[in-house]
This record gives C-alpha cells, structure tokens and sequence, in this order.
C-alpha cells in the first residue's frame, strides 16, 4: 500500500528514464552504462552483514531481513548533486526497522554501508576510477530518521539491476549518490566512516551532502533543477 504521509506532490517520473538513467560506476561512468551492463549482476542469492555496535550481529539472508519488514510505497523526489531530479515511487520499509531488531549499542553514532565488490559481474570496478567497495554514512539519528528506507523496488516491482539490485538505500533530502546501491554490509560504528566521495572529492561531496538551494555547489547553482524527462527545452524549477 502506498503511504499517503510519504508522497511529494507532481507526476511520477517515466519509468524508462529512471530505469536509463543512472549513476551506477560499478557498471560505468555514462548514465546509459547502468542499463546496458548490469545484466550482468547476480541479485539472488543475497544477504547483508550486519556488524559493529550491534546487539546481534551476522550475515542476515535478504529473504529473512523481508520477511520481519512490511514493505510500502513512498513517492520521493529524489536529487543529485548536478541538479537533476526526478520522482519516483519507491517500495521499501524504514531503515529504523531493521537497526531496532538487531539492537543498537549505546557506542554507535554512525551507520556505515557497502556496495557488492564483484568484478566479474560489474565490469566498472575494473577502473580504479573509485576506491572499492563504493561506501557510504550517515549519522544514526539520520539513518534511523522514519524518510530514511531500504528499497527494494520501483513502480510495484522489484528493484532493477541498474538501480541498485536487490537492495538500496534511499535518503530523500541528501543528494543521490549518498543512497548507496547493492548493499551487502551495513555497520554500526562509533567515528565518522569514510565515503567514496569524500575520499575521492572532498572539496565538492562532504560527508552530509543535505540537498539546500541556498548553498551552491561549487560548480553550480542549487536554487533549481532540472526534471528528468522533460526534454532539452523543459528549463528548470524551483
């Protein structure tokens, strides 16, 4: 069922641009590359490590992980840091969920993820381009925000391989590339982790990466953005 507390106001986004168009390395730079290389990719079996300043930690199967959370609709707008944006109906349940059941330590301030490392199946992670596994954070009292989900589909289906297969994270007021794809680790720590882009390009994506129109980036205006869709002469929106 969709969450009527959940919804940003507009059409949907066209499922073929957000199926076509995407930031996945592990599958190449272009944003066609997702789409045309992920079919390559081995979704099932799969399970998530679950580590650190846990009560109960383990290697969860995803089946097992699906099976304690409801899962629901949530329609979110969802930004990247080059001020595309578009709107897409995504099935998931709350990051709290899980982080509850496995019993939160009063030690963790920051929750940690990886990405999939498999070169045979995403022939991106043959360039160096990125320091693998592709990592991501966010501080707990953001990851256990009820906005912040683990999806795990799109439009009322399961999650595409190039939008992040069999499992991602979607975090609606940060920029796309903190709601890291494919996850197979999730770590409870103590100290501010490491994220890929802030150890590739840490003068541009800071650790937070907040989506606010009064900061620019320091290469463009954040004030706008432009719609996925709406073709070269679509201009941009508040």
């Amino acid at each position: 069922p969709a969450d009527a507390a959940f919804r940003v106001d507009g059409p949907t986004t066209d499922p073929k641009d957000v199926t076509s168009y995407n930031n996945f390395y592990e599958f190449g730079t272009d944003k066609t590359d997702p789409a045309e290389n992920a079919h390559t990719l081995r979704p099932s079996p799969w399970s998530v490590r679950i580590d650190g300043e846990v009560d109960k930690p383990g290697r969860v199967p995803l089946e097992d992980i699906l099976a304690a959370a409801p899962l629901e609709e949530r329609i979110y707008r969802f930004r990247c840091v080059e001020a595309w944006s578009m709107i897409v109906p995504w099935i998931g349940f709350e990051l709290a969920g899980l982080l509850n059941r496995v019993g939160v330590q009063p030690g963790a301030q920051f929750v940690a993820f990886e990405t999939l490392v498999r070169p045979e199946e995403m022939p991106g992670q043959s360039s160096p381009f990125i320091e693998w596994p592709y990592r991501e954070g966010l501080r707990l009292d953001e990851a256990m925000h009820p906005l912040t989900i683990l999806a795990t589909g799109l439009y009322g289906e399961p999650m595409p391989k190039q939008n992040g297969a069999p499992i991602r994270l979607v975090v609606p007021w940060k920029y796309g590339f903190k709601s890291i794809k494919s996850i197979v680790r999730i770590s409870l720590v103590d100290k501010m982790p490491q994220t890929a882009w802030n150890m590739l390009q840490p003068s541009e994506y800071g650790f937070y990466s907040n989506v606010n129109p009064a900061v620019a980036h320091p290469r463009w205006s954040q004030a706008s953005e432009r719609r996925i869709g709406s073709g070269l002469f679509g201009g941009r929106q508040d």
